[in-house]
């Protein structure tokens, strides 16, 4: 099983430099093991193995200035790439609907905003948005009968949180002046892991169908929001190009 070690997938310096001693902790060695029998016996996990690591690869530590906090991977088969809320290009799919509610809210934010015809968001990771999902892998045909939508979290009790929290810990003491966004109830959780003396958070709904009317009716900014706060915190040559 060892072709299935999940960690040979992390090819950046920077993020393999502080995640070297996770990857030997007991319950990383517990979730390897099952995602191993997984692929041994068949069973069909999202992203691919080559891209469960995806966001550390596009965004490596010491380029994070911006963090987008989504869930689980997408549960249909060519559509997680392992960037949250991203669809690669050419996959066949429409733009997923949360996806499209963050298109609008750029729109609305920024007017000169041009509306992607695709879902996806490897160009931001390049330029240091760091999207990363709480848990990264997503086992087919397991709905979970809990979710709304039939689907969520079918990994969730791998051990995929306990290593993303480690994470966002991690650019919290790594790195300074980095934006947290948000997005949901399972990402406001996290806000307890950032050091707020040298980072910032910004709590918005999640930009599902379900919660988008929220935006609406408060007129909460998510992504001005993003920019204003990387200039308050000192970093007045950087805002975001958030064009795809």
């Amino acid at each position: 099983m060892a072709r299935y070690n999940i960690n040979h997938y992390l090819a950046s310096d920077s993020w393999r430099c502080v995640l070297g001693m996770e990857f030997t902790k007991p319950y990383f060695q517990q979730l390897q093991q099952k995602l191993a029998l997984d692929y041994a016996n068949g069973k069909q996990n999202f992203p691919p193995l080559d891209l469960i690591f995806n966001a550390f690869n596009l965004t490596p530590l010491d380029k994070v200035k911006v963090v987008i906090v989504g869930q689980d991977p997408y549960p249909t088969p060519g559509m997680a790439m392992g960037l949250a809320f991203s669809v690669p290009r050419g996959c066949g799919f429409e733009v997923p609907p949360s996806l499209q509610n963050i298109y609008k809210l750029l729109t609305n934010e920024y007017p000169h905003f041009k509306t992607p015809n695709h879902g996806d968001l490897t160009a931001w990771a390049k330029r240091g948005v760091f999207l990363l999902n709480t848990v990264l892998t997503f086992q087919a045909n397991e709905p979970d009968s809990h979710a709304t939508n039939g689907w969520a979290n079918s990994h969730a009790e791998y051990g995929w949180q306990t290593f993303t929290d480690e994470v966002i810990r991690i650019i919290s003491r790594k790195r300074t002046g980095v934006v947290f966004l948000l997005l949901g109830n399972k990402a406001h959780e996290k806000k307890k892991l950032i050091d707020i003396k040298k980072h910032t958070f910004i709590e918005r709904p999640h930009p599902s169908p379900y919660s988008f009317h929220l935006f609406n009716k408060y007129d909460w900014k998510c992504f001005s929001s993003v920019d204003n706060d990387l200039m308050m915190m000192g970093d007045q040559t950087w805002k975001m190009d958030w064009s795809l």
